[in-house]
């Protein structure tokens, strides 16, 4: 009998770490780090997992979104799916009607990523594989296949893509092994957030040097007496050799940031995240040429592949951060990695937030075996907080994530976690009423 799609189901799920302002930067003061979490399941009962990022007030539109996208997908064949996910993807970010309400850009964009992600998963623990496995054991023709190139063949065509594939084939198994045994370098947010006082970040800082990671990230751009003394605080405890990036989290106008940072840069930072609106390439571009040798980085926030075409056409930055729920999930992530790789540009994901960690990874991870072929100037953003909801967490050993083995992209949440913390109704949100 024919395994079909069976049921699309979605929880709006919050945590309120607006109580201790875990999260806290300049745009965002006081978030709820949030999850529409998303489940698909088959006849047979398998299922998989995925989920969408935002932090608190308008969860339930993204959620709301999927429950729209769930009609494109329920009754479907799972075999013709996974036979065809480049497809399949188009189904959710093409549909006629709902493409109005982006195209491929915004809520409706993030909850076809958190299905999407979701059949990823549901994929990988079908093939008992982590997905950064089961994506680079793809042959490069399977790989291609995956992405859409009709708004990104003007700078990254289908026969460019396989030669990129193609050329990362020799040492494929030696980059796995090492991942393996090694993992990957991350570095840490952990100890920047805006809210926490001088003594907690001082404390953070050295603890993450402890903890062997040879970078972290202040943000900025609420106060520039506050962001000087922080990272001269910062950069004396961590010393002169360990890196220190900054992000602004969108604060700045264009020339805003250029003055902001001038006496910021003597304290080295290695780089500057989101300095001003991420819909301005032009202005990141112009920002970059101010700024050097402090370096662009920027892409949580970028809205799909167009986006990040454009800022790589404009030699706008110098780090890519892209993000494993912002666009339509691991398919759009697939193209985005490659246009990376079309014009020498590092890839730094964005993480932190709500499972963003637990399925960044494995972008990342695919990225060294089967596409760059490196880990120089290459750093998976880690964030120590909320991993314990997960079934399968993040693992950390001496500032580098151990490569996941366990089989899907990591997304699947604990059910009791779901249930207290699902909003409005969860127990966690009940006792805050109360109070």
């Amino acid at each position: 009998m024919t395994e079909l799609i069976a049921a699309v189901d979605t929880v709006d799920v919050r945590f309120p770490t607006s109580r201790e302002l875990d999260g806290s930067d300049a745009m965002n003061p006081e978030p709820d780090y949030s999850a529409t979490y998303v489940t698909v399941r088959t006849t047979s009962g398998r299922e998989g997992f995925g989920l969408a990022f935002t932090v608190g007030r308008g969860n339930e539109i993204t959620v709301a979104a999927v429950r729209s996208l769930a009609a494109l997908v329920i009754g479907l064949p799972v075999d013709e799916v996974f036979a065809d996910l480049g497809l399949f993807s188009a189904r959710l970010t093409r549909d006629s009607q709902l493409r109005w309400l982006g195209p491929e850009k915004g809520v409706i964009h993030m909850a076809a990523g958190a299905v999407v992600n979701a059949v990823w998963d549901l994929r990988a623990r079908m093939a008992g594989l982590p997905v950064w496995q089961l994506l680079a054991d793809l042959s490069p023709a399977e790989l291609v296949s995956l992405v859409d190139f009709r708004y990104i063949a003007d700078v990254l065509t289908p026969d460019e893509a396989l030669a990129i594939l193609r050329a990362g084939l020799p040492g494929r198994a030696e980059r796995r092994e090492k991942l393996l045994a090694d993992g990957y370098p991350a570095y840490t947010t952990s100890p920047g957030w805006l809210g926490y006082t001088d003594d907690k970040l001082v404390r953070l800082v050295r603890t993450a040097l402890d903890d062997g990671f040879a970078q972290i990230k202040l943000k900025v751009g609420a106060d520039p007496v506050a962001d000087e003394r922080r990272l001269r605080l910062a950069r004396a405890v961590a010393g002169p050799d360990a890196r220190i990036a900054l992000d602004a989290n969108q604060a700045w106008g264009v020339d805003e940031a250029i003055e902001w940072l001038r006496p910021l840069a003597r304290y080295d930072p290695y780089w500057i995240e989101e300095p001003t609106s991420p819909d301005d390439v032009l202005g990141h571009a112009t920002i970059r040429k101010a700024v050097a040798p402090i370096r662009v980085a920027t892409g949580e926030h970028t809205h799909n592949v167009v986006m990040f075409k454009q800022l790589l056409q404009a030699g706008a930055v110098d780090v890519l951060q892209l993000d494993a729920s912002r666009v339509a999930g691991v398919t759009e992530n697939v193209a985005i990695l490659l246009l990376a790789a079309k014009f020498g540009v590092p890839v730094c994901p964005h993480a932190g937030g709500v499972g963003l960690c637990e399925m960044v990874q494995h972008l990342a991870m695919f990225d060294y075996v089967a596409v760059s072929g490196t880990t120089e100037d290459r750093v998976i953003e880690y964030v120590d907080h909320l991993h314990e909801h997960f079934v399968d967490p993040v693992r950390i050993r001496g500032g580098h994530y151990l490569a996941p083995t366990e089989p899907g992209l990591g997304a699947r949440m604990h059910p009791e976690s779901v249930t207290r913390f699902g909003f409005p109704d969860g127990a966690e949100w009940a006792v805050a009423v109360a109070g």
